[in-house]
């Protein structure tokens, strides 16, 4: 009998990232700071799943979808609460909704095409930027976390400034603190998701290329 890829560790982590996911979403409109704890370990998580599945050798194509479609639809979910919450920049939310969808979905797909197992699985002689993303674990896990704690932050401003932190004569609340210092990551996590959109789409279509010259060389 062979091995149950539903039961390896790492997709057990992402099950549990689910749950918590799906948790803090039941809190949200009850509970600000128990529904923002539980986003953010439900997105810390993901560094682990990763980790546990190079530590057991688990790496699998199920795995790498159901960790991309958890992010996403994490992200996706909270930002459409944060585009009510703030209507003056709802067309902004719905633009990083689309491009956070299409960057991905376009990054995997090309990613498959070319027969990579994951998404972060990537041509070393691509983009430059992209090849730093996905190579340095630490840059990767700075990137993510520094975009999920930004949206995080803007949920939980929302209610509440956050504890005070005090720096000389003047405070400011820790949410809002934690929104500005990720807020630089944010912006720059956006456009590597446009890097992703673009070099995606020309992988694809040099795929295509190659397809529609192979039947004129038989």
């Amino acid at each position: 009998m062979g091995e149950n890829i539903f039961l390896f560790l790492p997709n057990l982590i992402g099950y549990a990232r689910v749950i918590l996911a799906c948790a803090a979403f039941y809190y949200m409109p009850t509970n600000h700071l128990l529904c923002g704890g539980l986003y953010i370990l439900s997105q810390l998580l993901d560094a682990f799943d990763g980790y546990a599945a190079r530590y057991l050798n688990q790496c699998t194509k199920f795995g790498a979808v159901l960790d991309m479609l958890t992010d996403r639809c994490c992200t996706v979910c909270l930002m459409v609460v944060l585009a009510k919450f703030y209507e003056d920049y709802y067309l902004m939310f719905q633009f990083l909704i689309a491009l956070d969808i299409t960057s991905h979905w376009f990054h995997m797909y090309s990613s498959f095409l070319k027969g990579s197992s994951s998404h972060k699985h990537i041509d070393l002689s691509g983009n430059p930027l992209l090849r730093l993303y996905y190579t340095s674990r630490p840059v990767l896990f700075f990137m993510c976390a520094g975009n999920e704690f930004f949206f995080a932050m803007l949920y939980l401003l929302h209610f509440e400034e956050g504890p005070a932190v005090n720096y000389g004569s003047t405070s400011i609340g820790l949410w809002k603190l934690i929104a500005w210092i990720s807020l630089p990551v944010c912006i720059l996590k956006q456009l590597i998701s446009i890097v992703h959109l673009i070099t995606a789409s020309q992988n694809i279509a040099n795929a295509d290329l190659a397809e529609r010259e192979t039947p004129k060389k038989q």
